[in-house]
């Protein structure tokens, strides 16, 4: 099978596309032919080193959607032929891929491919991060980086579904146009404006509930002067670089406010919480009551050129590449 592997770190150059072999299933796992593979900012830190594969050559992807085409001993939540989603399992920038079936969603016959392979991860996040690392109230106000990102995007739709007031910063104006167009109540242009000074004006002085900051050494510190006194700092990803290390002390003078680092695999830990969370953005999708943005999509073979476009941010919505041609 074709599949895009690493054999060492680095840019987007060290991403080789080329013959690998084709897994079996081990117990417990399915064999999912993939269709479609989702790119996230996770992947360039597995390809870069931030985050430690567990051996080369690495096989990239951590989301994907497909058929499964063969399952293993102890297998009962799939079957061969069923439609699946998934996410957080790597090897999915491949023709096929072993998944653990317990992190397998059956995909409803109303959502392609594409929409399964863009709702997964970033989706998944954008509800955990709503529903319970900060569980969002009507009445919240809420900051969310990159609103016209793949996660930003769908936070916005999620945290107005929850009657929160949703403010968005992005890096141009057609980008600010996107976030509004998901239901941001007011956009701010961090290349043009200080985000910290509009975020004060917007709320006379008080600050947000919650910031979501998957961007994180740019904005980190000014996402935390953001904050109402006991106010949260979502820090869910790293897209500018990891944060330097922050002295607890700050905390309580910015006013006792709470930092965490979550991430999906502690909030995506069980089949239940899965199914809960993809049934719920499924149900969003098929009724109308959620949009997905995917215009960038590649094949597979051009993995390289779509790590290059995300990390330039000359992409919005969800990344894509097309495996079956």
């Amino acid at each position: 099978m074709k599949a895009i592997r690493i054999h060492k770190h680095g840019g987007p150059e060290v991403m080789v596309h080329e013959e690998a072999p084709v897994p079996t299933p081990g117990r417990g796992e399915a064999i999912v032919d993939i269709h479609v593979s989702g790119v996230n900012f996770v992947d360039t830190y597995y390809r870069a080193g931030l985050y430690k594969p567990p051996a080369f050559p690495c096989t990239l992807g951590t989301e994907g959607a497909g058929v499964v085409t063969a399952v293993g001993d102890d297998v009962e939540s799939v079957r061969v032929g069923d439609r699946v989603a998934y996410a957080t399992t790597l090897g999915s920038y491949a023709e096929f891929a072993a998944v653990p079936a317990w992190k397998l969603a059956q995909l409803p016959p109303s959502l392609d491919f594409y929409a399964g392979a863009a709702i997964m991860l970033q989706g998944l996040t954008a509800h955990y991060l709503c529903y319970s690392t900060y569980a969002l109230r009507s009445g919240d106000t809420a900051l969310v980086h990159a609103g016209a990102g793949g996660v930003g995007l769908l936070l916005i739709q999620i945290a107005r579904r929850l009657g929160a007031r949703v403010f968005a910063t992005a890096g141009t104006s057609q980008k600010a146009e996107l976030a509004r167009a998901a239901g941001a109540h007011e956009t701010i242009l961090y290349s043009t404006e200080d985000f910290e000074s509009e975020v004060k004006k917007l709320t006379a002085g008080r600050g947000v509930d919650v910031v979501y900051d998957g961007v994180g050494a740019a904005t980190y510190e000014k996402s935390l002067n953001c904050l109402r006194p006991r106010g949260y700092l979502v820090l869910y990803g790293q897209a500018s670089g990891p944060i330097p290390p922050i002295d607890p002390l700050a905390l309580m003078t910015k006013g006792s406010i709470f930092l965490t680092r979550p991430t999906l695999h502690h909030y995506a830990a069980s089949r239940e919480e899965i199914e809960w969370r993809a049934g719920d953005l499924f149900k969003w999708v098929a009724g109308g009551e959620m949009h997905l943005r995917h215009d960038f999509v590649f094949p597979l073979s051009e993995a390289a050129k779509a790590h290059t476009e995300l990390e330039a941010r000359r992409t919005t919505g969800k990344v894509l590449l097309s495996v079956k041609s």
